[in-house]
């Protein structure tokens, strides 16, 4: 199996990502390829026309980030590689034109991202909590546009939003997932709204490049963050961050038991349909944190991906991947 890994290979995120796709490859006796695309379109689809030109794997894992899913789907149409879309698909837009899974692209095989709206939705709700149903003011920070995960997170907040009135979002920000971009314009938007006190951020890093700015200026806030960084889960532990989302770093692995099935005739389609939502992110609290905190560190973390195989499991109706193991 060959992944293209849309991010910078010295990326906290996606640098694990990679690394609990691998351990899921080790259990499950896979052989995996990473390629980086450093968030660069072009790279991606370099490293895309790479594949094509060598040896064929059995099966090319890719992210629809900035929208490059149908120009993949395009170039392996003529191929017998068979495709496979993680963390985001693509979107209704896309489909509307490109078909879905099993259609046009006959090779591409379906999806399987994380539950983002609703993950949006719970850190909003759990952040606008805190303010005791007191009027308050907020604003987020989201990533790129042209990333789906950061338009449905972004959806997720604002169905929260519509539930609580008396809570105004001030402005939505493009922090682009980094510290310092978020840093920058917290600087200059923080002073203007003096009454500001909450911050919702689609990412761990624009969190952080906020909190640095509303330190600098003796401003103190309330955060709601997603990711599981060493740093982001002592921060939730410290309750510097009082709201945290976090389990969706293990998809890919659990992409790979999906395929693995699919490679020994289990299709997962008969398992789920042959595009999931696995519902990976929940809220975590402090205790939950030092337990992944301590997990995390570990070289293996102890989460054994056979586990969660139709192939161990030939009578299972539906995939149950999961972070709970490392939470107990």
């Amino acid at each position: 199996m060959v992944f293209l890994n849309p991010g910078y290979s010295d990326e906290p995120f996606w640098v694990a990502y990679s690394r609990y796709m691998q351990d899921a490859a080790d259990d499950l006796g896979v052989e995996l390829r990473v390629l980086y695309g450093q968030r660069d379109n072009a790279r991606i689809l370099d490293n895309a026309h790479q594949v094509l030109a060598g040896k064929h794997p059995d099966y090319l894992i890719f992210v629809n980030e900035q929208f490059t899913g149908p120009e993949i789907l395009r170039l392996f149409e003529d191929s017998e590689v068979r495709l496979f879309a993680l963390h985001s698909t693509l979107t209704p837009e896309q489909q509307a034109l490109a078909g879905g899974s099993r259609e046009r692209y006959r090779h591409w095989l379906g999806s399987l991202v994380p539950n983002d709206e609703e993950a949006g939705y719970l850190m909003a709700r759990a952040l606008i909590a805190l303010t005791d149903g007191k009027p308050a003011e907020m604003l987020a920070f989201t990533g790129i546009k042209q990333t789906p995960s950061a338009t449905l997170r972004v959806a997720g907040l604002e169905r929260a939003l519509a539930e609580a009135p008396h809570v105004r979002l001030q402005q939505m920000l493009y922090g682009e997932w980094r510290q310092q971009r978020a840093y920058e314009q917290a600087q200059a938007l923080l002073p203007r709204y003096p009454n500001l006190n909450l911050v919702w951020a689609a990412n761990d890093e624009m969190a952080f490049g906020v909190m640095q700015a509303a330190e600098e200026q003796g401003r103190r806030l309330h955060y709601a963050a997603l990711n599981n960084s060493h740093r982001v889960l002592q921060a939730r532990i410290e309750r510097r961050i009082e709201v945290l989302a976090s389990g969706h770093f293990i998809l890919g692995g659990c992409a790979l038991v999906m395929l693995y099935d699919h490679s020994r005739g289990l299709d997962f389609a008969e398992r789920g349909g042959k595009d999931q939502v696995a519902s990976l992110l929940r809220l975590i609290d402090d205790k939950d944190a030092e337990r992944l905190l301590t997990r995390l560190d570990q070289d293996d973390i102890g989460l054994d991906f056979r586990t969660f195989s139709a192939t161990q499991r030939p009578q299972m109706s539906r995939y149950a991947c999961s972070i709970d193991s490392l939470l107990r």
